[in-house]
């Protein structure tokens, strides 16, 4: 929670401050704190945290 209080006051001083581009990452990054705390909150009330499994995608051969 405070990685996305930090994010959230991080996001407001980028647009205070006009750096725009700075602004779209932090929101990605804020997104996913916020899928995080979601899960965390999940597995508190006993639900199941659903963990993706790493992948890797087609070997190139060149």
């Amino acid at each position: 929670m405070e990685i996305r209080d930090n994010l959230l006051d991080r996001i407001r001083e980028a647009e205070r401050e006009g750096r725009l581009g700075e602004i779209e990452g932090l929101r990605v990054s804020l997104a996913g704190a916020e899928a995080k705390i979601g899960q965390i909150d999940s597995a508190a009330a006993g639900g199941p945290i659903l963990l993706r499994l790493p992948t890797t995608g087609p070997v190139r051969q060149g």
